[in-house]
């Protein structure tokens, strides 16, 4: 017979202190992604198909003569649907043809916007705003999350007359960022002959976030 002998062992637990921090880094947006439509109906497949391609070919000349580079704008999709009326009992087209513009130069905004209008895009799906320097400000926002989390844990046992130690874990409860959509509408403005041009965009601010859990060990 065999006899299995366990010695206890008494676990020694670290004091310690787990607190969240959270940062925010409010940022002007400096460049703009646009994704706009160029819509065609008919009876006629092959005629849709046609003027919905030279209106495409009006667009893309406009970017092309505003300087944007070539990997700022590409074709995002295409397609060209049959529509059956079952009480006319007719079968008309729809040709669309989506473009998506990065414009990283703000100042050109509502020169495009109106040149688009003009050369046939007829449907703005959406403009987002957002920051050619995301990575960095990703940074500063993580930055000042830790710092929010070591000044809530210094403020919490303070009152204890402890201090904080090293950090033991730390978790990044940060969402992925994803740019809010402007939805644009399109509105045709009235100007007298040598009127000024109007600004229409107003970009505001986005809020880049980060958030942090954090174990810090109490001395």
């Amino acid at each position: 017979m065999f006899m299995t002998l366990s010695y206890g062992q008494e676990i020694k637990q670290i004091p310690q202190i787990t607190v969240s921090g959270e940062g925010k880094v409010k940022v002007v947006p400096d460049q703009a992604t646009i994704t706009a439509t160029v819509e065609t109906k008919g009876n006629v497949a092959k005629e849709v198909k046609k003027i919905n391609d030279e209106q495409m070919d009006a667009v893309l000349k406009l970017i092309k003569k505003m300087n944007l580079a070539p990997s700022d704008y590409r074709t995002q999709r295409v397609a060209l649907n049959p529509q059956y009326d079952y009480e006319k009992k007719k079968t008309t087209y729809n040709a669309t043809q989506t473009i998506e513009i990065i414009v990283r130069d703000l100042n050109k905004y509502d020169e495009l916007m109106e040149g688009l209008v003009s050369q046939g895009i007829n449907r703005i799906d959406n403009v987002v705003f957002q920051s050619s320097k995301l990575a960095q400000y990703e940074s500063d926002a993580r930055k000042l999350a830790m710092k929010e989390a070591k000044h809530k844990a210094e403020d919490y046992v303070s009152v204890l007359g402890q201090k904080i130690g090293k950090a033991i874990t730390i978790n990044d409860n940060s969402q992925t960022y994803y740019p809010q959509p402007v939805f644009a509408t399109m509105r045709k403005m009235e100007m007298s002959d040598g009127a000024a041009p109007r600004e229409t965009l107003a970009v505001g601010e986005i809020t880049i976030t980060a958030n942090v859990s954090v174990n810090f060990i109490l001395e």
